[in-house]
């Protein structure tokens, strides 16, 4: 048996924490209840991030769809900072307390997966950036991962479940075991060409047997213009300086006429690799930093209870709105009484999603989310100067 939680575990509040359980047998017992506004908020970010990206939204308005609440947030994809709030409930606590557990984990994986492979697409610039990380997690988890690896900024990714989750071809070169089962890099080359099909790019992992260089030079001469890349994926203990191993393979590849052939690299990238690669790489492979990426520490706070602002110690009270200067594109966090309506020149960033009992949510494709992320990723730089 495989150790899952199925939906209707997660949907009937069976995963939760049981400290929440044992407070709703408490408030009913004691026949109280409260109204309330909870707030998502990251208070810091892991290492290297100063800022993140929303997801896990449309899981989590699965379950917040059936229930009575009033829901605004950020739409998915959203680039953020910390202190602001994301996502913001208001309802009777009973109502969806026994549910945090469940909306923090979605939130807060699927944004840290999201984030790290924004951070990697951001370095690698406009060279293609591919998710290979579905084998590093559970396989009941890969089409979150690799989807919020997408929308994050990865161009493609290898699990196949996950590629017909997002609507596109996955993405793939040669296993390491195709050439050691057929004895060659040439010939399981050759035997990729001959029984796939021809609109896959002919990528070949040249570092299984021999010397990268030669091994490169013997699969682009068979192959000629039909050959886009070669793939480097050597293993730590042979790999030396990765840079000098590449740049030495473009040498002999362009002397010989073969400049189209791309290098792609993978095995152990991650955002700093990736931007010291850069001076040779034309795409990467990345895998385990992405699958693997820190969650983002979302906390689901009360601020407002029967309209009174509270909070425990550490927080701050009351309903707030996230908003943005027309101009200047400053972010604050307001008061919810000093809402943007009263403020002409800024505009509130969270949108109603749900009210009481009727929903306005309206979950876009990936690709129009992925979209969203690449296009504030080109103003980071000027948002975290705004920040600071």
């Amino acid at each position: 048996m495989f150790h899952l939680a199925g939906a209707e575990d997660i949907l009937s509040g069976k995963v939760t924490d049981v400290y929440f359980e044992r407070t709703k047998k408490i408030l009913h017992s004691l026949g109280k209840d409260a109204r309330v506004n909870v707030e998502f908020v990251v208070k810091k970010f892991p290492a290297l991030n100063n800022w993140g990206i929303f997801a896990g939204l449309e899981e989590a308005m699965t379950i917040l769809d059936r229930l009575p609440v009033t829901v605004e947030g950020l739409p998915e994809g959203s680039l953020f900072f910390e202190d602001e709030p994301v996502l913001t409930l208001t309802g009777n606590y009973l109502d969806f307390g026994p549910y945090e557990t469940a909306l923090l984990g979605l939130l807060c994986q699927a944004s840290g997966v999201a984030t790290r492979a924004a951070r990697c697409k951001k370095a690698a610039g406009d060279r293609p950036v591919i998710s290979f990380g579905a084998r590093r997690m559970h396989p009941a988890l890969a089409p979150m991962i690799e989807r919020n690896a997408f929308i994050g900024g990865c161009d493609g990714v290898a699990s196949i479940a996950a590629a017909e989750l997002l609507q596109i071809t996955p993405s793939g070169t040669i296993p390491h075991a195709l050439i050691l089962l057929l004895g060659d890099t040439l010939e399981a080359v050759k035997a990729f060409d001959e029984f796939i099909d021809p609109n896959i790019p002919r990528v070949a992992l040249i570092d299984t047997f021999n010397d990268e260089r030669f091994e490169a030079l013997r699969v682009a001469e068979f192959f000629k213009q039909k050959l886009a890349a070669i793939r480097l994926d050597t293993p730590g203990n042979r790999r030396g300086d990765f840079v000098s191993l590449a740049q030495e393979i473009r040498w002999e590849l362009d002397l010989r006429g073969y400049q189209h052939v791309k290098i792609f690299l993978s095995g152990g990238i991650d955002e700093k690799k990736i931007l010291q690669y850069n001076c040779i790489a034309d795409a990467y492979g990345v895998g385990t930093d992405i699958s693997n990426a820190p969650v983002l520490d979302f906390s689901m706070d009360i601020v407002e209870i029967n309209g009174q602002p509270l909070a425990k110690r550490g927080k701050k009270s009351g309903k707030k709105v996230l908003c943005r200067h027309r101009t200047t594109g400053e972010r604050r966090v307001l008061p919810a009484s000093r809402a943007p309506e009263q403020k002409p020149d800024w505009i509130p960033l969270l949108q109603e999603m749900r009210r009481e009992g009727k929903s306005s949510f309206q979950a876009p494709p990936a690709t129009e989310i992925r979209k969203f992320v690449l296009q504030q990723l080109e103003q980071v730089e000027q948002l975290e100067q705004v920040i600071d």
